[in-house]
């Protein structure tokens, strides 16, 4: 927990130099402080992301929808090149081009309507005999093509004749008919080159309205990106509400490294429940006796909670004892496997063992849309000197020392998942998946290959 200080403050002054600094600076400044792990950590890359995602729906020259698309597109594999460990980073890639698709629809299927009510609403001069109706009228061959309401023709649009009342007057000019007679037909591109009915319009509008479109459009999204930042600032609140229902009192709740969700979710049950928490945590290494979570700990006996420290290697013994386990995920994959704090696997095989739920908490912007297929890839190793040192030189020189910062935990290890939205189990994580991430975008990641080449 020491380490996430300075990250914070290395996020805190990057968000506030973004005011002065040109766009493709904040990209490259963003690019190199996610390669130096300066920011790290799901919650501070997933914000240092929308905030410069923002940076570009507001400040990047873009005429339609295709051109924001494509440039969102390109500033989110140079944020996940630079990162691939991080998965929020290409969460919230995602969640920003669902959110532009989103819009974009809502304005077309807005045009659409617009044009057919004014269409509907234009009265005529004359009326033509209704016997020679059909021989005025070219057979319409109108075909949707989309949901966005893109029509194409083989023939010029009809317009829609005024009501028929005994006060109609059925005489029409010989000039009139005679023109409507002898008019011959049309190409259809020629008529529908202008019109939002256009073949192309999925994704522009007339000429007239572009600025005003592009403008509107941009409001919305920047608009959608706020409400994604402060869904990603509630998170723990939300997480912590359910703390009532999952704890209950007398139980022996064991956590692992608690993360501070993992900490607001244990002290909001402290409020009205009596148990005991286990605290899992690497043993320190360094030459200060710092107790690990002393402030979580200062806090719970606060309350009236009794805390035990342990360590991995004793956790059978302790098992027994225990009700439930707590993990926090850095990201939780769409078969239900999470990747988590290096040991986790540890203290989830164990509870497997003797039958005791595991329970996950995690923000719905850390539920990852795909399964990888070599999970062991997303494992970070981190720096071997908090195991050797040099004074082991010698085994040093004949020993690969590797020192796991995260790992993998299999889903069949999991029992509970709890988001921001609720409890849910391992099956109901495709839904989720489905309301927040459209399927063009699913294998996002999947294209940062092709942008180091």
């Amino acid at each position: 927990m020491a380490t996430l200080k300075p990250v914070a403050g290395d996020l805190e002054r990057y968000l506030k130099s973004l005011k002065g600094k040109p766009l493709e600076a904040s990209i490259d400044s963003l690019i190199s402080l996610l390669k130096r792990r300066q920011i790290q950590g799901s919650e501070l890359c997933a914000v240092a992301t929308a905030h410069i995602l923002l940076q570009v729906v507001a400040k990047a020259k873009w005429a339609d929808v295709d051109q924001l698309l494509e440039k969102v597109q390109q500033i989110g594999l140079r944020l996940i090149a630079a990162q691939p460990k991080e998965l929020v980073v290409g969460n919230i890639v995602r969640r920003v081009l669902g959110l532009i698709r989103d819009e974009a629809a809502e304005d077309r299927n807005e045009d659409f309507s617009e044009t057919a009510t004014e269409a509907e609403a234009t009265p005529t001069t004359a009326v033509p005999d209704p016997s020679k109706l059909e021989h005025q009228w070219p057979p319409s061959t109108y075909t949707k093509q989309d949901a966005g309401a893109d029509y194409i023709s083989s023939g010029p649009r009809p317009v829609r004749p005024g009501a028929l009342t005994s006060t109609s007057s059925f005489h029409v000019s010989k000039s009139l008919f005679s023109l409507l007679e002898a008019s011959p037909p049309t190409d259809a591109s020629g008529i529908m080159a202008g019109s939002p009915f256009g073949k192309d319009s999925g994704t522009s509008t007339p000429l007239r309205g572009q600025s005003t479109k592009v403008h509107a459009l941009r409001s919305e999204v920047i608009e959608g990106i706020e409400e994604l930042k402060d869904e990603i600032s509630q998170v723990d609140d939300q997480i912590a509400a359910a703390a009532d229902v999952q704890i209950h009192p007398g139980d022996y709740v064991l956590v692992h490294q608690p993360s501070a969700t993992v900490q607001k979710f244990i002290l909001r049950a402290a409020t009205r429940r009596k148990f005991t928490v286990f605290i899992a945590a690497e043993p320190n290494r360094s030459s200060t006796n710092e107790v690990p979570y002393a402030s979580f700990r200062k806090k719970l006996g606060a309350a009236g909670i009794s805390t035990i420290s342990i360590l991995n290697g004793g956790m059978m013994a302790y098992m027994p004892r225990i009700n439930k386990v707590i993990l926090s995920a850095r990201a939780v994959l769409a078969n239900g496997g999470i990747l988590t704090d290096s040991g986790a696997g540890v203290i989830a095989r164990a509870a497997k063992e003797q039958g005791n739920p595991v329970i996950i908490l995690s923000g719905v912007y850390k539920l990852c849309p795909e399964s990888y297929f070599d999970e062991e890839n997303l494992v970070e190793w981190g720096s071997s000197m908090g195991r050797v040192s040099f004074a082991d030189g010698a085994m040093v020189n004949g020993v690969d020392v590797r020192s796991a910062v995260s790992e993998f935990v299999p889903p069949e290890l999991l029992d509970t998942y709890i988001t921001n939205l609720g409890a849910h189990s391992r099956n109901h994580l495709s839904t989720i998946i489905a309301d927040h991430y459209k399927p063009e975008d699913v294998d996002f990641h999947l294209w940062s290959t092709e942008a180091d080449r």
